[in-house]
């Protein structure tokens, strides 16, 4: 009898210990979610959330038990300036856009301030290991969370030249591998086609503010949103309308410069941005395409689906039937045509356009240091994968993508 209660208080001890074993082979890092074009805060659009519409991602994570936060950065600013808006955001602090940077685009170098949503991001814990964080970034949010990466853990050289130690923002010193994992959802990490032009992205800016509007049933003179280019000089006005808004920023130098969302957009742009910002070796990347359209006879070209949200018509059509070869620019043939209303398919698994980034099927477990690229959720529009126009409860699907995160080693 004594050999057996031995025995029982010896596989209780080893079922304690393997579960101790199993509990410290998971993350316990907090999620951040990052928008895209045009995107806006939880305390924009009168409750009409980036993160699932009318619906709250955000809060469907949290209640699943994913702590989770959502980040905010200029709707229409470079990839530089959202990474150093979404650093301050985050941490907390004044925004830093960087001394050198700022001189050379001839912006304002400082943002607004914030108390930060993680304070104690970057700290040791009570165990000494870092408190990390998992970035989830939707459209061009994917190419910020990168971008906020590679300056995290490689700093800039030319800023650590120019300003003074004392005088210059931590984001540029490197060295903080606080980045446990980047997802990217419908990323235009090789740009988008709609992009190559900003004569046809301010007409799109226009429009979509608009049917934003209408989505979520407020009028557009009602509409609380706010481009955040106070770098520019560009900050809405408690009275002003939304059309006064639109015209001022549309008169703007600021479309002339390559600081702006409408050059990180473009194929050439992502080109520069994908040879300057590469993966980091100890972070995990992953990638889910959308695509929501489909070919014609005889042409091949590609027409939005039934299903696409109808703003997304026009430009669906333009990218399923944009081509270029001009010398000095990025080729754009038949493999960039199928796209989900915004951004080109082809673009969405990892930067491929001057890029030394590996892209690889997903399988378990993923590799540090690649693309492990989920693959394309066909029939999903660009705002699907946000719950934004869509019949589909995306709330399992983010919890599940959470666990997946939060089953990482740490």
């Amino acid at each position: 009898m004594r050999f057996f209660s031995n025995l029982s208080r010896l596989l209780l001890l080893l079922l304690a210990l393997l579960s101790t074993v199993s509990a410290r082979a998971d993350n316990d890092y907090p999620l951040v979610l990052v928008h895209g074009f045009m995107g806006w805060g939880r305390d924009e659009m009168l409750g009409f959330k980036y993160w699932g519409g009318f619906g709250d991602l955000q809060e469907t994570l949290n209640q699943a038990g994913y702590r989770t936060f959502t980040g905010v950065v200029g709707p229409l600013a470079s990839n530089w300036d959202r990474a150093c808006e979404l650093y301050a955001y985050i941490k907390g602090g004044t925004v830093d856009y960087g001394q050198a940077h700022a001189a050379a685009h001839g912006h304002a170098r400082f943002g607004r301030t914030f108390p930060g949503l993680y304070p104690a991001w970057g700290d040791p814990d009570e165990t000494g290991r870092l408190r990390k964080i998992h970035l989830i970034g939707h459209s061009q949010g994917g190419q910020t969370i990168r971008v906020l990466t590679a300056l995290l853990e490689r700093g800039d050289p030319t800023e650590r030249t120019i300003a003074p130690a004392a005088e210059r923002s931590p984001l540029f010193q490197g060295g903080k591998s606080w980045v446990h994992s980047i997802t990217t959802l419908a990323s235009p990490h090789d740009g988008t086609s709609l992009a190559t032009d900003s004569n046809l992205l301010l007409p799109f800016v226009r429009k979509s503010l608009l049917g934003l509007a209408a989505l979520a049933g407020l009028q557009a003179d009602q509409l609380p949103y706010d481009f955040k280019l106070d770098q520019w000089s560009l900050r809405r006005a408690p009275d002003e309308t939304l059309d006064a808004y639109l015209a001022r920023v549309e008169r703007s130098p600021l479309w002339h410069s390559r600081d702006i969302s409408a050059w990180d957009l473009s194929p050439d742009g992502a080109l520069e941005l994908n040879q300057r910002f590469p993966a980091q070796p100890d972070v995990y990347y992953f990638s889910w395409a959308t695509s929501a359209t489909v070919p014609i006879w005889p042409s091949h070209h590609q027409v939005p689906l039934p299903t696409m949200l109808p703003q997304f018509w026009a430009s669906a059509l333009l990218i399923g039937a944009y081509s270029r070869d001009d010398p000095g620019s990025v080729r754009i043939d038949a493999r960039w045509w199928e796209n989900d209303g915004l951004v080109n398919t082809r673009s969405m698994a990892g930067p491929t356009l001057g890029s030394s980034d590996t892209i690889v099927p997903y399988r378990q477990p993923p590799q540090r240091g690649v693309w492990n690229d989920h693959g394309v959720l066909a029939g999903w529009d660009h705002m699907d994968i946000v719950g934004i126009g869509t019949l589909r409860d995306v709330g399992d699907w983010y919890v599940r993508l959470a666990q997946s995160l939060a089953a990482l080693p740490p």
